[in-house]
């Protein structure tokens, strides 16, 4: 990934409504979600959630394909993946070691409060 591609996901990435969104289309897997979903579990406006959708869709994080009336979004887990790759690529360089440096992208248990 480019730098000017990164940056354009964590611009998009960098508002509360539009990171909860993603990472919402993350949980739901392949499947996606519908906008009618999405607005039900944001509570957003739907001039606000279509702008919101707009701009993860510009920044590749996210993918909609329509079926007859109903709008399917889905998290582009190519995009997430390479931004994740981009961010760690020189992780832990001159450090402790590969121990010290798991990869980003494992599945960790929910935390607990």
């Amino acid at each position: 990934m480019e730098s000017i591609n990164a940056l354009a996901c964590l611009s998009a990435l960098s508002q509360e409504h539009r990171l909860h969104l993603f990472r919402l289309l993350v949980q739901a897997g392949e499947k996606g979600m519908s906008v009618g979903e999405l607005a039900t579990a944001t509570r957003l406006p739907g001039a606000t959630l279509t702008n919101h959708l707009h701009i993860l869709r510009r920044a590749g994080l996210v993918a909609d394909e329509r079926r007859g009336r109903v709008i399917q979004c889905r998290a582009n887990y190519e995009q997430m993946t390479s931004l994740l790759g981009f961010l760690t690529e020189n992780c832990c360089a001159g450090s402790g070691g590969p121990e010290s440096c798991a990869p980003a992208t494992n599945c960790l248990p929910r935390r607990t409060p």
